[in-house]
C-alpha cells in the first residue's frame, strides 16, 4: 500500500509567497540598476577601487536579481511528462551560479588591489564619499524589500547576501574615504577593497554549499534525519522502516519516502497514514511523502539500513540471543 501527500494550503501559501518574492526582487533589481550605472562611473573618474570593486558586487547583484527572478518565473512553469517535479530545481541553479559569480569577483578584486598596492593612484576621496553613502542607502533599501523572503526562498537569499554584501562594501568605502580625506593614505582604498573580497567570500561559500547539497539530493539542513527515524518508528502499529529518503527539490520543498513494517492487525489507511502525515507535517515540516506500508520487508530492505522500533528490537536482539 502506498500514498501520496501534498497539501493545498502549503501550496497556496508557496504560491503567496513566490508573488511577494518576485515584487521585492523587482524592485530590488531597478534601484540596484539604476546605482550600478553611477558607481561605476564614480569609481572610473575618482580612480577608487573601493568604489569599482563595490560597482563589481553591484553588477553581481543585477546579474543575481535577474537570475532570481527568472528563476522564480521559470519554477512557475507546471510539472509536465519530462520534468514530473516541474522547474522548481532552476531556482537551485541560480543560487550556486550566483555564488560562483561571487567568488569570481572577489579573487579578482584581491588581485587588482596588489597591484594597486604597489602604485597606488590618487584618490578624489570627496567624490568616493559622497557616491558610497548613496551606495549605502541604496543596498539598505535593496535589503529591506529582500529580507522577508531571504527564510523561505534560497534563491532570494542568494540575491539577499550578495546585496547585503555590498551594504557592508558600502560601509567600508565610507570608511576608507573619509581616513583617505584627513590623512592623504591612498593605500586604505586598496585595503578596504580587499576587506570586501575577504568578507564575501565565507558567506558566498554557505550559500554555494546549501546549493549543492540540494542538487546531491541530500538531507535538508533543517531537518534531522535521525529524528525523522525515531518519529516513524514512535508511530503505534509500526514494527521497522527501511528505504528511508529525505531531500528537496527547491529550499522549503522537502519531500520524504519510506518503506513500513507494520504489524498485521493494524491497518495502514485508517492507523498508520494520517499519524505519519501529521506527524511528519507539524515537526519538520514535510507535507509532500510517498509512504509504502508492509507487513513484511520487501526484497528492497538492506538490512544495514533496515531500522527497527524499540520494542521490535529487544524481540529482534533476544532471537539473535537464542540462535
Amino acid at each position: 500500500m502506498s500514498a501520496e501527500h501534498s497539501e493545498e494550503k502549503g501550496h497556496a501559501g508557496h504560491d503567496h509567497a513566490t508573488g511577494a518574492n518576485e515584487r521585492s526582487l523587482k524592485i530590488a533589481l531597478a534601484l540596484t540598476m539604476a546605482f550600478l550605472i553611477v558607481e561605476l562611473v564614480g569609481g572610473v573618474v575618482t580612480k577608487s577601487l573601493a568604489l569599482i570593486s563595490d560597482a563589481a558586487h553591484m553588477f553581481t547583484d543585477v546579474a543575481a536579481l535577474a537570475i532570481a527572478l527568472a528563476a522564480i518565473r521559470i519554477a512557475k512553469r507546471p510539472a509536465d511528462a519530462k520534468r514530473t517535479f516541474g522547474y522548481h530545481r532552476f531556482e537551485i541553479l541560480a543560487a550556486a551560479f550566483n555564488a560562483m559569480l561571487l567568488f569570481g569577483v572577489a579573487v579578482y578584486i584581491l588581485y587588482e588591489a596588489y597591484l594597486r598596492v604597489k602604485a597606488p593612484p590618487e584618490i578624489q576621496s570627496t567624490a568616493m564619499l559622497v557616491i558610497a553613502v548613496v551606495g549605502l542607502l541604496v543596498n539598505l533599501a535593496s535589503m529591506k524589500v529582500l529580507a522577508s523572503g531571504q527564510e523561505s526562498s534560497m534563491n532570494v537569499k542568494g540575491a539577499y547576501l550578495e546585496v547585503w554584501a555590498d551594504m557592508i562594501g558600502s560601509v567600508g568605502v565610507i570608511v576608507g574615504a573619509l581616513v583617505i580625506k584627513f590623512t592623504g593614505w591612498s593605500w586604505v582604498d586598496s585595503l578596504v577593497a580587499v576587506g570586501i573580497g575577504l568578507w564575501v567570500v565565507p558567506r558566498t561559500w554557505t550559500l554555494l554549499k546549501s546549493s549543492v547539497n540540494i542538487l546531491l539530493e541530500g538531507v535538508p539542513d533543517d531537518v534531522d534525519v535521525e529524528k525523522v527515524k525515531e518519529t516513524l518508528l514512535s508511530v503505534p502499529g509500526v514494527i521497522s522502516l527501511h528505504d528511508l529518503h529525505v531531500w528537496a527539490v527547491t529550499s522549503g520543498k522537502s519531500t520524504l519516502t519510506a518503506h513500513l513494517v507494520t504489524e498485521e492487525k493494524v491497518h495502514a489507511e485508517r492507523d498508520i497514514l494520517p499519524v505519519v502525515r501529521d506527524r511528519l507535517a507539524d515537526q519538520f515540516g514535510i507535507t509532500h511523502t510517498t509512504i509504502q506500508c508492509e507487513v513484511t520487508p520487501c526484497e528492497q530492505t538492506d538490512e544495514t539500513n533496515h531500522f527497527r522500533s524499540a520494542a521490535e528490537g529487544l524481540k529482534h536482539d533476544h532471537r539473535d540471543d537464542r540462535s
